[in-house]
């Protein structure tokens, strides 16, 4: 298997689009209501909501290649795109997302990867990200990746008020690199 990954664009909008709202549903549309999916999906992933996001310098979206086909998505922000303050030192992976047929092939371990590679880049000290309490196996996934519980906040699907760990790795002082063909983020 041959993992590639492409920074995106403007032009990438209706791609991520549709991979945002296919990948949600299938990962969040079992353990919620049709009507609060559709509102989170209609807010969240609407084109112009979407094209902010992509023009805003400090959040990044790369699409992730399976055998050229399109895998699924990470979303990382940096600065005040972060949907926290957690500082200048601090970089959020905002979203993995992978569709369902390449989940459990090591894409989210990739860009796992991919991601605390693009924090040291930037002498970031700690890489955090939100995590739905009830997603049991993201959770696990993160632990054991080195990601520890540090708090939590409220999300909103829809109407519904749910709590979304908040979890944490701190960046050693020198990370090892972990591709060899350089950097697709800069």
């Amino acid at each position: 298997m041959t993992v590639k990954m492409k920074r995106c664009s403007q032009e990438d909008l209706f791609v991520l689009q549709e991979i945002s709202a296919e990948t949600f549903h299938e990962t969040f549309g079992n353990q919620n209501s049709p009507d609060n999916m559709k509102a989170y999906v209609e807010r969240a992933f609407n084109a112009v909501q979407l094209a902010q996001e992509l023009s805003d310098p400090f959040s990044w979206f790369f699409f992730v290649y399976s055998d050229e086909e399109l895998a699924g998505y990470l979303k990382v922000n940096r600065s005040e795109a972060q949907s926290e303050e957690m500082g200048e030192d601090a970089l959020e992976v905002e979203r993995i997302y992978i569709r369902r047929p390449f989940q459990r092939k090591g894409l989210g371990e990739y860009l796992i990867r991919q991601a605390i590679e693009i924090a040291a880049s930037q002498n970031k000290k700690c890489v955090w990200l939100g995590v739905w309490e009830k997603n049991e196996k993201a959770i696990e996934f993160y632990k054991k990746k080195g990601f520890v519980q540090t708090g939590a906040h409220s999300f909103f699907m829809g109407d519904e008020e749910q709590t979304d760990f908040i979890m944490t790795k701190t960046l050693l002082k020198s990370y090892p690199s972990m591709t060899s063909a350089g950097t697709p983020w800069e």
